[in-house]
């Protein structure tokens, strides 16, 4: 996210460490699938469809000249008989001609959506990158360049500005790899693509009513090569429902080189899901001895002073301030850091359900507003479980008599709730860490 384009996508996750069922088309992003071990299984999100502004009525004109590549023969009678779906829900002749007038069909997006899984990161490389020195310093810079904007912004919508900055970090590194991939291209060929065509028709739909609006010219409309947009990322459907013109020019322009509506619009969306200014995303702590392990898990709040009550205090040995009823979060288990995590890490997933990615945005927010770095270790010795071996331990698992549900690699609520069940019948700490060292236990 943020550091290079394809690390904008290497957190979205099949695996998973601890989990609550995801928020279904709520993202701004696209669901992805590649891997980070502990990130949460992510669901394809859509938003909704509506426009804040009503499409301008066009008659329609002569159909565009469209390069149909010899890779894909059929795409351009798909991108004829698209047309009329387009037409029916409100996009002009006029705006679909403009739109469609040069593009072919990109094989190397299809390449690149098939490849996804082959990514694997552990959460501490994750956050290694995420969080970075030059990440951290960038960031500090990039707050203080635009303090008044993000004021502003913090002022208008409730949002703390260090956590606005730090997505905008992950998300393009403060605007410096936003994507450049002719979003109606990317989303034309992954709509004509039959893996999630209705997904990314309905996409780019959207994006034919953001042209329709006159917020970005076709060509000027680029980003990710699955249809992201602009400094922090937004998908279609998702700019139509949460993107905001602050600058007050009468267009959303999450693209140009002034960030202002992009942070604006981020900053609305987190306070759409209930954002509450000044609290934390969640607090690093140290766990007592004997800890119960298995009450380490997100429907298991208390107060802050009641988990002190049970040892759970922060690094400084003192119990953590009650900002909220919070859950203690083991990203990697029993051998790595421990969290005390808030409603705000819930907010976060609305815009990305892997964990990974949430404790990348709210801790490089803290450094950015001068925090320390996480203390604790981790378990740096483990490697990511592949997709093939995140299959074999469902396998095992659910042969073991710790059934799964499902043998799809993801290591969401279920598959934690089985890897616990199975470290409690073999005397280890219930933690539901999905690693190699349970897999090797299984086979």
């Amino acid at each position: 996210m943020g550091f290079k384009l394809i690390a904008i996508w290497v957190i979205l996750a099949l695996g998973a460490a601890t989990a609550r069922a995801a928020p279904v088309e709520q993202s701004p992003r696209p669901a992805k699938r590649a891997d980070v071990v502990l990130a949460r299984a992510v669901a394809a999100p859509g938003a909704a469809t509506a426009s804040h502004r009503a499409p301008r009525a066009r008659p329609a004109q002569a159909e565009a000249t469209v390069d149909s590549s010899s890779r894909a023969p059929g795409f351009a009678a798909w991108l004829r008989d698209f047309r009329a779906r387009a037409l029916a829900q409100g996009i002009s002749g006029a705006v679909f001609d403009r739109a469609v007038q040069g593009i072919s069909y990109d094989p190397k997006v299809i390449e690149r959506d098939r490849n996804q899984s082959e990514f694997t990161k552990t959460i501490w490389d994750y956050l290694d990158t995420a969080a970075s020195d030059l990440r951290v310093a960038n960031g500090k810079k990039a707050l203080a360049r635009h303090d008044t904007v993000l004021d502003r912004i913090e002022a208008k919508y409730g949002v703390d500005k260090e956590v606005v900055t730090a997505i905008w970090g992950l998300e393009s590194a403060y605007g410096t790899f936003k994507g450049s991939n002719d979003v109606v291209q990317s989303l034309a060929t992954l709509a004509y693509d039959a893996r999630r065509s209705a997904f990314f028709e309905e996409q780019l739909v959207a994006a034919l009513k953001i042209l329709e609006a006159g917020d970005v010219p076709p060509r000027a409309m680029t980003g990710s090569w699955a249809g992201a947009m602009g400094h922090t990322q937004f998908i279609p459907t998702s700019f139509l429902t949460y993107a905001v013109d602050l600058t007050g020019d009468g267009k959303r322009d999450i693209w140009g080189d002034d960030p202002t509506d992009a942070l604006a619009s981020t900053a609305a969306y987190l306070s759409r899901f209930g954002w509450t200014r000044g609290q934390p995303w969640g607090v690093e702590v140290r766990l007592p001895e004997g800890f119960d392990y298995a009450s380490a898990n997100r429907e298991n709040t208390r107060l802050p002073s009641q988990w002190a009550q049970l040892g759970v205090l922060g690094m400084d040995g003192k119990p953590v301030a009650d900002h909220g009823r919070a859950s203690v979060l083991l990203p990697a288990g029993a051998e790595g850091a421990a969290f005390l995590v808030f409603d705000n890490f819930a907010v976060i997933e609305r815009y990305n359900t892997a964990d990974a990615y949430v404790i990348g945005v709210g801790h490089l927010a803290d450094r950015i507003a001068g925090g320390a770095p996480i203390q604790s270790d981790w378990p740096r010795g483990d490697r990511a479980l592949t997709f093939d071996e995140r299959q074999e331990m469902q396998r095992l698992l659910t042969g073991k008599g710790f059934d799964t549900k499902g043998i799809d690699g993801r290591i969401g609520p279920l598959t934690i709730q089985a890897v616990r069940d199975f470290q409690r019948s073999v005397g280890q700490a219930p933690d539901g860490y999905a690693s190699l060292a349970i897999l090797n236990r299984l086979r």
